[in-house]
């Protein structure tokens, strides 16, 4: 029998209860969902390989060998420093995987999907070109991690044996991961260069043996680190070739990075964008370094000297790549391309954006040369030599440009035929004309002769002839150069427009 209440209650309208709050997942489960799946299917797929585990195997079987031997000898002579020889050795185990099997099987990794056509079913999974060679290099350096956590104790007990400072260690360490980075980044990029089975094969075998050079020069670094570290540490200059060493392997391997992605972007994209702004910012920065490693070098005349001879080359060696882009872009580009818009696609935006750049370090480096606070007896020479190099790498670059371009032919103005037309034209200028001078009965460096030569022609613009008391050479014949120059860039600006126009106009 139901109550008054009772009735009450149940024609009373029901409240809604209020919604149970959603169960927060944890941090682990919130991070994988945020994390490149590639990352989780290359490293499975790298452990499971029988190549890890044999190095991992054969890197800790001979670590702990020589932790044995070192173990034995410390007892013998307790008071010994052996510190240097052993970590020295533990690093040695350690690089020949770092620095030759890590980037060379991230080399294959990429290279092996392209040969095996599954890298449309990675691009078809919407992760992208670079989201796909970030997964890449991250699985690699997890792999490389692990060989790292193993040998680090090893390392650390190096440090026990005396003879070798903490602080040197960490250098090392330091220094080595870098160098670890940049290889990597060397092997994505060497695996997107070739598409034909001659230039894969090409490529392979100049990756491997440039990886056992790194391999040597990196070992060989570690040992004189090793072996000098207290003395080179109390060292300026040592301590501006480290940051200055650690910049260039950061933005080159930045660089490596936006070149790789580019190669494997569609051509409908505006895949230059990111290897032009990369380099725009790596130029930026090596000025920004050079003002101020002068000016905190009390405006010394060498710190614009080395800075602009060596940066121009690295400029010019760099400026190649982006100089010799395919004619003209895709349609879906061009509404938003103005004469300004230089990170833009195209062979004529990349040669003009190397041109303005040679030309902005070479004055940069100049003034810093003029407001220098010591003039030495060869100062207006080398300040010839600073504006040279970026001149001749013009000039040179207009001349491949105009030889590759001014062609009919499609394959001799393709991006790698130029390229090999610029090594072509600087071998020639540099080879022919010393010979000319002694078939002459001259001397080989004659200043005339080699006017146009761009390696004897910066040594002669920087050499000094204490016999006259002058520079061996004078600002009207680098004038000269700078006119020819400036005509054969003018030149190839021409073409390239020109060739522009009829490729929009296909």
């Amino acid at each position: 029998m139901s109550t008054p209440m009772d009735t009450a209650a149940s024609t009373a309208p029901e409240t809604a209860a209020p919604p149970a709050a959603a169960p927060v997942s944890p941090w682990w489960e919130r991070w994988g969902d945020r994390l490149n799946p590639l990352v989780v299917k290359e490293v499975r797929q790298g452990l499971r390989t029988r190549t890890f585990w044999v190095c991992f195997g054969l890197m800790l079987l001979s670590c702990v060998v020589l932790s044995l031997v070192a173990y034995v000898e410390v007892r013998e002579a307790a008071f010994a420093s052996h510190g240097r020889s052993y970590f020295f050795s533990f690093f040695l185990c350690l690089g020949v995987v770092h620095f030759f099997v890590i980037p060379y099987n991230a080399y294959r990794s990429l290279a092996r999907e392209r040969e095996d056509e599954t890298w449309v079913l990675l691009v078809l999974t919407g992760l992208g070109p670079r989201r796909i060679l970030r997964g890449k290099m991250t699985s690699y350096l997890v792999q490389a991690a692990l060989y790292a956590s193993a040998v680090g104790p090893f390392l650390l007990f190096s440090y026990f044996l005396n003879g070798i400072a903490l602080p040197t260690i960490l250098i090392i360490l330091a220094l080595g991961a870098a160098w670890l980075v940049f290889l990597t980044l060397v092997g994505v990029c060497a695996a997107t260069l070739a598409d034909g089975r001659l230039g894969r094969a090409f490529i392979h075998f100049t990756l491997l043996a440039a990886l056992a050079t790194a391999l040597v020069q990196g070992n060989v670094a570690a040992f004189v680190l090793s072996d000098e570290g207290d003395r080179l540490l109390r060292n300026d200059g040592f301590l501006y070739a480290v940051g200055i060493s650690l910049l260039l392997m950061l933005t080159d391997g930045w660089l490596l990075f936006e070149a790789a992605a580019s190669r494997l972007s569609l051509p409908t994209e505006d895949y230059t964008r990111g290897p032009r702004r990369a380099l725009l910012a790596q130029v930026l920065v090596g000025m920004l370094c050079g003002v101020g490693v002068w000016w905190f070098e009390a405006r010394d005349h060498t710190v614009p000297e080395i800075f602009g001879i060596v940066g121009a080359l690295h400029l010019m060696a760099v400026g190649l790549f982006v100089a010799t882009d395919v004619d003209g872009q895709a349609r879906p580009l061009r509404s938003g391309t103005r004469p300004w818009s230089l990170l833009r696609p195209g062979a004529l935006r990349g040669f003009r954006l190397v041109v303005l750049l040679l030309a902005a370090w070479g004055g940069l480096f100049l003034g810093l040369e003029l407001l220098a606070a010591d003039t030495p007896l060869r100062g207006d020479a080398m300040r010839m030599a600073t504006v040279a190099t970026p001149v001749y790498g013009i000039l040179f670059l207009s001349v491949a440009v105009l030889l590759g371009r001014m062609a009919r032919s499609d394959r001799l103005s393709s991006p790698a035929a130029l390229r090999l037309l610029f090594v072509a034209a600087v071998g020639l200028a540099s080879a022919l004309p010393p010979l000319v001078a002694v078939l002459m009965e001259l001397e080989g460096d004659d200043g005339l002769i080699n006017l146009l030569n761009p390696v004897v022609g910066i040594v002669n613009f920087g050499g000094y002839d204490y016999t006259t008391g002058g520079p061996k050479m004078t600002w009207p014949l680098l004038g000269f150069v700078v006119g020819v120059t400036v005509l054969a860039a003018f030149a190839a600006d021409r073409v390239l427009a020109e060739r522009e126009k009829r490729a929009h106009a296909l």
